[in-house]
């Protein structure tokens, strides 16, 4: 504004004062609030000098204010970048028993958000550029990269990683990283998208622990919807709204659980808690639904509960300690 301002203070002073044209009054202006040199366009009276040597003082005053700004957003542009990085750095570096996500599209995008939700940390490869100003804004930890890649694996702390979750868009990608992290880590959990029902066996011999099929799970979704409309209501109502009292959530039974080796009736959830015990996954992967009041309660079991949160958060701590 004080560059706009003093330009046209300039350009109307020789306007009016020596009567030149207006391109020759701002050409004027110009050369000599930059100091450049050129010399007059054209003869200049006493007052024109006199209103010159104003403009010099006022236009080298605003030009070093104006130079001194830029360079300053400059400077600082260059250090929070470079801040920005070092930060990243040591995240990267210090991370531990995290999820590693890869690709940052709709599916990655809203896995990124859930974890970062829960507390859950997390690192997101994304090879797109345009990925970098979202993840900024999110305070999520990324590396722009090829996640196919082992260097960009490692540098994502894969070795010190709790699971890795692949879902770029090509199924041979996910194929490749999948083995990659496999691999790298015998122990990290994988799952993993796939657009084929081909590619789903491929995978879980890659390593895979789980793979998820999207179109497959949204179609069967839209047919649950049409045959049993009001299932699918309870089960959103209870997995998806993050407002209400009610939930579902899958609960460990840690080996210093007061409740274990005690029988589901003599548990007192049900009736102190207020909370239904839908299944129970045993150690060994059997699942067991709608358990009777006689199953017994053991250490590595994985309790399937519906009830209030609060008593679930109740339960949670017992069956820990």
């Amino acid at each position: 504004m004080l560059l706009v301002l003093i330009l046209l203070v300039g350009t109307m002073g020789y306007v009016l004062l020596e009567g030149w044209p207006v391109l020759d009054a701002l050409y004027m202006t110009i050369i000599t609030i930059t100091t450049v040199g050129f010399g007059e366009v054209n003869v200049v009276s006493s007052s024109g000098r006199i209103f010159t040597i104003g403009i010099i003082f006022m236009g080298m005053g605003i030009m070093a204010y104006s130079l001194g700004m830029v360079a300053q957003i400059m400077v600082e542009t260059q250090v929070r970048t470079i801040l920005g990085r070092r930060k990243l750095g040591r995240e990267l570096r210090s991370i531990k028993n995290h999820y590693i996500v890869c690709g940052f599209g709709r599916i990655g995008k809203i896995i990124a958000q859930g974890l970062k939700s829960q507390g859950i940390p997390l690192v997101v490869i994304d090879q797109p550029p345009d990925s970098k100003e979202i993840l900024e804004e999110q305070d999520i930890p990324y590396i722009i990269g090829d996640a196919t890649s082992d260097d960009i694996l490692i540098e994502a702390g894969i070795e010190r990683a709790k699971g890795l979750i692949t879902v770029v868009l090509s199924d041979a990608d996910n194929l490749f990283i999948t083995m990659t992290g496999r691999g790298l880590n015998p122990n990290l959990f994988i799952l993993s998208r796939a657009e084929e029902e081909a590619t789903e066996k491929k995978l879980m011999r890659a390593g895979a622990n789980k793979v998820v099929l999207p179109y497959h799970i949204g179609g069967m979704r839209m047919v649950h919807t049409i045959l049993r409309p009001v299932v699918m209501d309870f089960l959103d109502f209870t997995m998806h709204q993050t407002n209400i009292e009610l939930k579902l959530e899958e609960l460990l039974v840690g080996e210093e659980s007061r409740l274990n080796g005690v029988r589901l009736m003599n548990s007192g959830i049900r009736k102190d808690m207020n909370v239904i015990i839908v299944a129970i996954r045993k150690k060994g992967g059997e699942m067991i639904f709608n358990p009777s009041s006689e199953t017994l309660i053991e250490a590595g079991n994985t309790l399937i509960a519906l009830g209030p949160a609060r008593d679930l958060d109740r339960l949670s701590e017992m069956l820990l300690h």
